[in-house]
């Protein structure tokens, strides 16, 4: 699933004409000129809370735009190998001038003030492109010395038999992928030991394979890495917190019959499991739509372009009940928009609009929100 990539041309940010072009001609060999660096910073500034976010001022502007200028200068030959639909590197400028490249920046200096490996979390649902830009990270991370590898919250679902026993215990967790699915002793082991390895030591990240037993999934064998920069560490609802429980009493849809409240004080009550594994992060990234409902029907796109290529899609009524089963679990309006101005937990806010690019980048401990 690819986001933040689908039209990136059309990011919304001011003078966002200028800009792609502007780097274009530096990347052929032209060098910007005062008045054009004087243009980018103006650009920069030109978004509080996203130069906040990324802690570009005017006393430093100029220094953090030519390190980024340096950057994109460096791994722009290999632009290729990016996980992204094939196309001249021109058509991303804008994402990563926006996104990724003071993204992976910002996780190179936050990397420097640790004596180990920084953890780095990244909430993002259905359609926002987490494991899309976990990639392009790792990347941009290896050009700039640094190993990050990626970690998913599905990679620690419990085995297929302890799932197949939890169901029949609990009917209502057919699918995998709501709390308590998950062997949060595996994730608090695997980042334990990849903290406490000596350089040259070999960690196993664990490994989920979601096309075993029919498709209900299993668990595979581990990836071998050593010499752990960064780990980042994505899923669906990374870093949500229960919430009080009176709040499922007028909860909105699709959470409507007693039994769908039953259901989602019975997910929030799981989530205290995971607290301990929350609190091993580092920070948090939070990836979502500007609507939470857009993401029906970007699984429904994707569902789509499955089916016309000929392979084995999912029918939009089907979607319907597995979206609408995962909001009943955790509604993004009582557990991830809080997050969203939550300054204790997160460190950076990604908004994405209908486009799936970026209408806001923010850190809610910084910027007015």
């Amino acid at each position: 699933m690819v986001d933040l990539t689908a039209t990136p041309d059309n990011v919304a940010t001011p003078d966002n004409v200028a800009i792609a072009p502007l780097l274009a001609s530096h990347l052929a060999g032209h060098a910007l000129d005062d008045a054009q660096w004087q243009q980018l910073l103006a650009w920069e500034l030109a978004d509080p809370p996203r130069a906040i976010a990324w802690g570009l001022d005017t006393s430093n502007g100029l220094a953090q735009l030519q390190e980024r200028l340096h950057w994109l200068q460096a791994v722009a030959p290999h632009h290729s190998a990016l996980p992204l639909p094939a196309a001249p590197i021109e058509r991303y400028l804008n994402l990563y001038w926006q996104l990724w490249l003071p993204l992976a920046l910002s996780l190179k200096q936050a990397r420097d003030r640790l004596d180990g490996p920084l953890v780095q979390g990244v909430l993002g649902g259905q359609g926002t492109g987490k494991t899309t830009l976990t990639l392009i990270l790792r990347h941009l991370l290896a050009a700039m010395g640094y190993n990050a590898v990626g970690l998913s919250i599905d990679d620690i679902y419990k085995t297929h038999a302890d799932r197949q026993r939890l169901m029949q215990i609990d009917p209502r967790l057919r699918w995998r992928g709501p709390p308590g699915t998950h062997d949060v002793d595996l994730g608090l082991a695997t980042v334990a030991q990849m903290r406490g390895a000596a350089r040259g030591e070999a960690v196993a990240l664990p490994r989920f394979d979601k096309s075993l037993h029919g498709g209900e999934g299993d668990r595979v064998e581990p990836e071998w890495v050593q010499d752990i920069d960064i780990l980042l560490f994505e899923g669906w609802f990374l870093g949500a917190r229960p919430i009080d429980p009176a709040q499922f009493d007028q909860a909105p849809a699709p959470i409507v019959t007693e039994a769908d409240r039953q259901f989602a004080r019975a997910m929030n009550d799981q989530l205290a499991i995971y607290l301990p594994l929350w609190d091993c992060l580092d920070r948090l990234m939070v990836l979502c739509p500007a609507d939470y409902r857009l993401s029906k029907q970007w699984r429904k796109d994707a569902e789509h372009q499955m089916k016309a290529q000929g392979k084995a899609g999912m029918n939009d009524a089907t979607i319907d009940e597995f979206v609408e089963y995962f909001w009943r679990a955790l509604h993004p309006e009582l557990f991830i928009n809080p997050l969203k101005r939550d300054s204790d937990h997160v460190n950076l806010v990604v908004e994405i609009g209908r486009d799936r690019t970026p209408t806001a980048i923010y850190s809610p401990a910084l910027a007015m929100i």
